[in-house]
């Protein structure tokens, strides 16, 4: 923080500084499991394999849901406390995120321990698709026992980039995910130890990423773990909670998005009929439906890096009560993610079959079909899907966590949700149901502009009186 000035650098700089590093770490914490898609999909277990690691994803999702609340949550207060000049606040900020974070990882294991078989269910897993479902339930077991140091390591990174470490931050989470495509590469092709193999790779990268992490605790520039900062206070623990809020519901609302479609697609995969006059059945949707959301999670990746990046700038300059740096930094953000989205929107509409091919070869024709489809349908918003998960970020870094949370809950939850089961129910079509996802995406974009311009109004006004 001695060497950036938030308050006098230019914007640009101070982007650019905090935004490559964060958007590098967000890119590689996707990696994790779009790596072990690609490595599976390769694999012996191929689509069955790939299908399998989607009915497990949302449970992934959900821990990370939660190391975003707390992580995210404690970033903005430690932001806001250190422009307001509270320095006591802003360590309290961290060393409580730190316990709630240790609470909810263990909490987070024993429930997918003991309730593995319920978790799938709940996901689209079906007993009767028997090769599909041992492979989820290996997958899932093994997976539950790095929760603990995957929730922490990715808690604490928002910490450390908050701290002005964005490369520290950075490194921390890409050690975890090289280590886990050597690893993937050794255990699922070497050793033969297919959707396994894959499992424990996965595990071993976020143990390094936890390990380098709780290191940069004793080297922090701006924050202080004491016996005083860790004890828990009621009050920080509502403010970062609140502020976090948005970050939960964002991946909340993808695990709603997959447990709906997966269901859906176990209705009616077998009632839509493809081009060459077969059904495209349950698998197939299952394993496209994955990918697709992964790739979406790789853009989606990339945005949320760029706004996160902007987030110390943005808290500060809250703080301070200096709205203009507020609307220019906030300036920049959205036209970086409207290119990132534009780039994304050309390669899904002119390149599916490449981006598909990627994930395993010897798909049937009804396989490409189908991801063409979704790739060209369900991720044909894309650019308005980039703006909006901008703005909730934005939003979440203003202090403005009610306006943030409705957006987050609004494009996935409100719109989203309903769209695909009336649409699903009335054609029963999976491939129909797919164009709820633009729907959603149109609503929301509109909803979060006059959000954001409600809170700059309202803050200029404030900064005014």
């Amino acid at each position: 923080m001695k060497k950036l000035d938030l308050g006098n650098d230019k914007i640009s700089t101070l982007i650019k500084k905090f935004a490559i590093p964060c958007v590098i770490s967000m890119i590689v914490a996707a990696l994790y499991n779009i790596v072990d898609q690609i490595f599976i999909g390769w694999s012996e277990a191929s689509s069955f394999g790939n299908a399998a690691t989607n009915i497990v994803y949302p449970f992934t999702v959900i821990a990370l849901a939660f190391a975003l609340l707390v992580g995210d949550g404690a970033s903005a207060l430690f932001n806001l406390s250190l422009g307001a000049k509270n320095k006591e606040k802003a360590n309290k900020a961290i060393g409580n995120s730190l316990i709630l974070l240790i609470i909810i990882s263990i909490i987070l294991t024993f429930i997918g321990i003991i309730f593995s078989k319920q978790i799938l269910h709940i996901f689209g897993g079906n007993p009767n698709e028997k090769e599909c479902y041992k492979y989820a339930l290996d997958y899932l077991k093994i997976i539950c026992y790095g929760l603990p140091f995957y929730i922490i390591g990715q808690g604490l990174n928002a910490s450390i980039r908050s701290d002005g470490s964005p490369k520290y931050a950075m490194f921390a989470t890409v050690i975890g995910a090289v280590s886990n495509i050597i690893l993937d590469l050794i255990f699922i092709f070497g050793l033969k130890m297919s959707v396994k193999g894959a499992a424990f790779a996965t595990v071993i990268g976020q143990v390094l990423t936890f390990i380098v992490s709780i290191l940069y605790l004793h080297r922090a520039k701006s924050f202080k773990i004491t016996k005083k900062s860790i004890k828990l206070d009621k009050n920080i623990c509502k403010q970062l909670l609140s502020l976090g809020c948005a970050s939960l519901i964002t991946q909340i609302a993808i695990v709603i998005i997959i447990a709906v479609a997966n269901n859906l697609v176990s209705k009616y995969g077998y009632m839509t009929i493809s081009s060459t006059g077969i059904s495209y059945g349950v698998i197939t949707p299952l394993a496209v439906i994955g990918i697709c959301m992964k790739v979406f999670g790789i853009v989606v990746s990339i945005v949320i890096g760029v706004s996160l990046g902007g987030m110390p700038i943005i808290g500060y300059n809250m703080g301070a009560g200096n709205i203009k740096r507020v609307k220019e930094t906030i300036k920049y953000i959205l036209i970086i993610n409207f290119i990132i989205g534009l780039i994304a929107f050309i390669l899904f509409e002119l390149f599916p079959s490449f981006i598909i091919n990627i994930f395993g070869n010897g798909n049937t024709l009804e396989y490409l079909e189908y991801a063409k489809y979704c790739l060209r349908i369900f991720l044909g918003g894309i650019i308005l899907t980039c703006i909006i998960k901008s703005l909730s970020i934005l939003l979440q870094s203003m202090g403005s966590s009610f306006k943030s949370t409705i957006l987050a809950l609004a494009r996935d939850v409100i719109f989203f949700v309903p769209s695909i089961i009336i649409i699903a129910s009335l054609s029963h079509s999976v491939v129909t149901m797919l164009w709820s996802a633009i729907i959603a995406d149109i609503l929301t974009f509109i909803l979060g502009i006059v959000l954001l311009k409600s809170e700059l109004n309202k803050n200029i006004v404030k900064q005014e009186n």
